[in-house]
């Protein structure tokens, strides 16, 4: 299986986007990660979509913060789906983040997750829910974890909770 592409603008968006790289490992779903800046790297930005086209990578997920110009930028130049997660950044906790990514024009889709690890983590779930539109044994893994989710809440259920 070609592994999912996490891609991020610098190494300090990496606590953020382990998270996308966990759930994919929970989930058995091969996972390449990449810092590649919008800005200060373009040029291996553009190289790295005609690569990720020619091995056939089946999503992509990008983390981005402040401008958040690397998801918008990646699905410019491909079609494979590309999905971004908004890292939080000092100033603004990622709201200038999300907004960036969210915004796209019309044409050029990209899906926003949540602002930070949640959204990274529904990232990696997305993308093998999506893989698993075509590889059962991918679908059959989310949907245990989707049951041992909701055995965790059961369990819990019954809780007599303090007045």
């Amino acid at each position: 299986m070609t592994p999912v592409l996490i891609l991020m603008g610098s190494q300090s968006d990496w606590p953020v986007m382990q998270a996308a790289a966990q759930m994919l490992e929970d989930l058995q779903v091969p996972w390449q990660a990449k810092v590649v800046s919008a800005h200060r790297t373009p040029d291996l930005l553009q190289t790295t979509m005609e690569q990720a086209e020619k091995d056939g990578v089946p999503a992509v997920i990008a983390g981005a913060g402040g401008a958040a110009h690397l998801p918008g930028m990646l699905a410019a130049f491909t079609t494979i789906p590309v999905l971004g997660v908004p890292v939080p950044s000092k100033q603004l906790k990622g709201l200038d983040s999300l907004l960036s990514i969210v915004q796209m024009p019309k044409g050029v889709a990209v899906g926003t997750l949540a602002i930070g690890a949640a959204g990274a983590a529904n990232a990696g779930l997305l993308a093998a829910q999506m893989i698993g539109t075509t590889q059962p044994e991918v679908r059959e893994r989310v949907q245990q974890f989707r049951q041992a989710q909701r055995e965790k809440v059961m369990a819990n259920a019954d809780l007599e909770l303090p007045e």
